[in-house]
């Protein structure tokens, strides 16, 4: 039985099959219209989501699976104070498969040790999001055709953004890859971020605190919002909030073959009037989400269409 808590779970090779998979499913979706049939993923969201939650559940309806779980913790028996030891044990009996978001970094690996059935890391506080560095890296592929040699910026929130840790994580592994990081002094990246996947393995890089001095450099920008839930006070959170926000006009000094990336949601870290723009792949990106999970669903439950 496998589980996926941590991008770097999956080798490099593996992810190239799961990419493969995901593209032979858009392209045949019928084919895999009943490759779950029978099978039941349960959604253990503790914290709340729109898109991992709601893509979660949309590829394991189109496998011809089922799906129970909740939403928020509030509607769970966590409100009385069970453990999610507790939860996961139980739970693990009533499905074949458990996609579980919790704000407590560390709360999946303890879930792992509790279930008997594959566990799927769908947000663990500011650790990691494996799933959306899937959907991050389906979308790369489309856009450059692979993963070497690309200069990637990480604009944001650094210091909280588990999307940016995972994808540093899954990046630093192909040849060429040089990072950008562009933050507020306050949401820099953590130093075990930049150690493990930066520093050990001798990758260029370098920190800004101006997006528009390096816009022009990037193949990726991947821009990030600066999360409320993760500050300790609301001070912080209001003068950080706004430190980064990509305009038409920022844009000009960008090249022709940029793709701009986003996790979403957004609040207002990428203005509207650039939806249209080629570069902007972030909806795009979103939806890939449903079928890159569509093939890790299948690969984790080891069935075929």
């Amino acid at each position: 039985m496998r589980n996926l808590i941590n991008i770097m779970d999956l080798s490099a090779e593996e992810i190239d099959e799961l990419i493969k998979l995901a593209n032979d499913i858009i392209k045949s979706p019928d084919r895999y219209n009943e490759a779950c049939r029978h099978k039941i993923l349960a959604t253990l969201f503790f914290e709340p989501s729109t898109r991992t939650r709601l893509s979660f559940e949309s590829a394991m309806l189109s496998l011809g699976g089922s799906v129970l779980g909740f939403s928020e913790a509030n509607s769970s028996s966590a409100a009385k104070g069970e453990s999610v030891a507790d939860t996961i044990e139980v739970v693990s009996g009533y499905a074949d498969i458990i996609a579980m978001r919790h704000p407590k970094e560390g709360a999946p690996i303890v879930a792992s040790s509790h279930t008997s059935v594959p566990i799927i890391n769908a947000g663990d506080g500011g650790h990691f999001h494996p799933t959306q560095t899937l959907t991050d890296l389906m979308t790369i592929y489309h856009e450059k055709g692979g993963f070497e040699n690309l200069t990637i910026g990480l604009c944001g929130d650094l210091k909280f953004g588990r999307t940016v840790h995972s994808l540093i994580g899954a990046m630093s592994r192909y040849k060429g890859v040089k990072f950008v990081l562009i933050s507020p002094e306050e949401l820099k990246l953590p130093s075990f971020v930049k150690q493990e996947y930066i520093k050990d393995k001798g990758i260029e890089y370098s920190q800004c605190t101006s997006l528009e001095d390096v816009i022009g450099d990037l193949d990726i920008l991947y821009m990030t919002r600066v999360q409320r839930e993760r500050f300790f006070n609301e001070e912080d959170y209001l003068r950080l909030k706004d430190s980064y926000i990509l305009t038409a006009d920022k844009l000009k000094s960008a090249g022709e073959s940029l793709s701009i990336l986003h996790p979403l949601p957004r609040v207002n870290e990428i203005s509207t009037e650039i939806d249209n723009d080629p570069r902007a792949c972030y909806f795009r990106q979103a939806h890939f989400g449903r079928y890159i999970r569509m093939a890790l669903i299948m690969k984790l439950l080891e069935v075929s269409a």
